[in-house]
């Protein structure tokens, strides 16, 4: 079901930017720029794989009031998986992603390993696929279904939520009842979609039921970073209102 939305400030609190930035330094200007505005940090592989844990640790130092998602999408045997979720945990991460694909005892074996502290959510199919990608990957059944399959799973596995296409929050909420969807491939009105397939604007993904929301591009490629997350934030309330 939806998050209850009690303020503006709520909302704020449940958006994230994704800090696709090549290093540590544009990835602090950004924060610094977004605090206040946003709710919490998404780093993901090209940044973590140019400055390691260390970035983590800076961000936290620089902008403590911001959350840090640890978005590595994590896919390997589960002595591996636990073995990363571990060292995560030790970061103080909110979020970490593991690929829901690795099945029902790789994700119950992560949620332990991460403890109350951190996050476990489960990626169901990236907002980046349609179904002839999915059908080119081997999949027999559609995106939609799949999500949907996924979701259960991650609930069965005591997950903290799924991450999914705002597309597919209808049949999440229907498989996986009280799972939080954090939605990605968020795009304003008249915004280019870029690389994403499976789009939602703030407010329908709020008004669907989306717990969270992660933005990149349509807010650090704005000529004021900080006030197109303003503009974000208002599309969500409004979508919030109107549900």
């Amino acid at each position: 079901m939806p998050l209850p939305v009690a303020s503006e400030s709520e909302l704020r609190r449940r958006l994230i930017v994704a800090l696709d930035v090549p290093d540590a330094r544009a990835a602090v200007a950004a924060a610094q720029t977004l605090q206040g505005h946003v709710g919490m940090l998404k780093v993901g592989l090209e940044l973590f794989v140019a400055e390691g844990p260390d970035v983590v640790r800076r961000l936290r130092g620089e902008v403590p009031e911001l959350e840090i998602f640890l978005d590595l999408k994590l896919h390997d045997i589960p002595n591996t998986m636990c073995g990363a979720i571990r060292s995560a945990r030790s970061l103080g991460c909110r979020f970490i992603t593991v690929h829901a694909g690795s099945g029902l005892a790789h994700l119950k074996a992560c949620v332990a390993e991460a403890g109350p502290e951190l996050g476990v959510l489960a990626v169901t199919v990236l907002t980046s696929q349609d179904a002839a990608a999915c059908a080119e990957a081997g999949h027999t059944r559609a995106p939609a279904e799949l999500v949907a399959m996924r979701a259960a799973i991650a609930r069965a596995a005591g997950c903290a939520g799924v991450v999914c296409s705002g597309q597919e929050l209808a049949g999440v909420r229907a498989a996986a009842p009280g799972i939080a969807c954090v939605v990605p491939g968020i795009r304003p009105a008249g915004a280019e979609v870029g690389d994403q397939k499976r789009v939602m604007t703030p407010g329908q993904a709020i008004a669907d039921g989306a717990a969270y929301l992660v933005v990149g591009r349509p807010i650090l490629g704005a000529p004021d970073p900080a006030a197109a997350a303003d503009a974000i934030v208002a599309d969500m309330l409004d979508g919030a209102q109107a549900n």
